[in-house]
């Protein structure tokens, strides 16, 4: 079956169409796309596992115009295969590590206090998204840059400016937008990184930059790579996966209720089950390196096939009234964050933010409701929206 991922009614309610799909049990090719769409969580997952499958970068042509935005992304953990992947993957975990993570609760909790309190002392009424779920991970991924606090707003537009590519068709507008915030974005991380190098703080860009296992260290165009990545990557997630939860929980009466009557109690498995129902990332894209067969469909070497994320968490032989949100369930084998070697690097980051940021704005608001209907962002791969208006009283 063909489907339109840039029609207007697709973008709005993508699941009917990814049932269909789901439903065929197997990949299908689109042809306009040139690519095979795996659907079910099986085949979805094995997308994401199956070693005979590579995250394989193209340079973008012309290369002289594309030449930072193309070595931001061949530099990048994201879009290596071992055995680079696995030296990357290694070197920034050293400095990426759990105890790093866990010990930015403190200031996680800080910053939501300093924007409840913001929000506090507005009017009745206040933006979700670029009030609150978006600039909570960006201060967050600041901080542990080392960013300086007055250049924060700089970041979510070169961010915003470079995602817009992994969406289907993008524009010449966007295109070029894209190719500037690679070269703004990646010569004010490698100014800083120089910096850091002759005088080293506690931020990541300087252990980025000391950070070595068996004689190897991160390169330039690498260290640079990875902090991009961590912004983009890093709150991407988080800004909407928080952002399309709330909607759809805002508009169930049931499970508002729920939560909001134990905050506390429920958010761990809540935020979970935002990330499940209604996926910040919809499509991950990898390449055969060899001929492989999924579900019976052969995908011959240099063929490429998504593994549609969002379609696979709300595939019934895996969850339970897959169509209906339900904050307590438990367990929950959502894909959102990827699988495999690719597994998100920052979802631990991304899950603390959100689990710290729910209840916090539940307490603080607890007769938040929408006041208008929330805004949509025009784009599959990356889902979410662009404003989500909620009254406090």
């Amino acid at each position: 079956m063909m489907i339109d991922l840039k029609d207007p009614v697709f973008v709005a309610d993508p699941y009917p169409f990814l049932a269909r799909l789901r439903a065929e049990e197997k990949p299908i090719w689109h042809e306009d796309l040139g690519i095979y769409l795996a659907a079910t969580h099986k085949d979805a997952s094995e997308v994401l596992r199956n070693k005979s499958l590579g995250r394989i970068y193209i340079d973008r042509e012309p290369v002289a115009d594309w030449k930072t935005f193309n070595w931001l992304h061949s530099e990048s953990i994201l879009e290596s295969e071992p055995p680079k992947h696995t030296r990357l993957r290694g070197l920034i975990s050293k400095a990426f590590n759990r105890n790093r993570i866990e010990s930015l609760r403190p200031k996680i909790e800080e910053i939501v206090g300093e924007l409840l309190t913001e929000l506090t002392t507005s009017g009745p009424t206040f933006d979700l998204i670029s009030n609150y779920a978006e600039p909570l991970p960006v201060r967050i991924i600041a901080e542990l840059l080392g960013f300086p606090r007055s250049e924060e707003h700089l970041l979510r537009p070169w961010s915003q400016a470079i995602v817009k590519m992994y969406e289907v068709s993008p524009s010449e507008a966007v295109q070029q937008e894209a190719r500037k915030a690679a070269a703004e974005f990646s010569q004010y991380v490698h100014d800083l990184m120089l910096t850091r190098k002759s005088n080293p703080g506690s931020d990541l860009i300087s252990e980025l930059a000391q950070v070595e296992e068996a004689g190897e260290r991160l390169s330039t165009n690498e260290l640079i790579a990875t902090c991009v990545l961590l912004l983009n990557a890093g709150h991407e997630a988080s800004v909407n996966g928080f952002g399309n939860g709330m909607v759809a929980l805002l508009n169930n009466q049931d499970q508002r209720e729920l939560l909001f009557k134990a905050p506390e109690k429920h958010s761990d498995t809540a935020v979970e089950e935002f990330l499940r129902f209604d996926s910040p990332l919809q499509l991950f894209e990898r390449t055969a390196i060899e001929d492989v067969e999924i579900s019976g469909v052969k995908i011959h070497e240099g063929e490429k096939i998504a593994s549609l994320l969002g379609a696979a968490n709300r595939d019934g032989r895996v969850f339970d009234n897959p169509d209906s949100m339900d904050i307590t369930r438990s367990p929950n084998p959502h894909i959102s964050f990827g699988g495999g070697i690719h597994f998100c690097i920052g979802a631990p980051l991304a899950r603390l933010e959100m689990s710290i940021a729910l209840p916090a704005l539940i307490k603080r608001f607890p007769n938040l409701k929408l006041s208008n209907e929330p805004k949509r962002r025009d784009s599959f791969t990356l889902r979410g929206y662009e404003r989500v208006e909620v009254s406090k009283n």
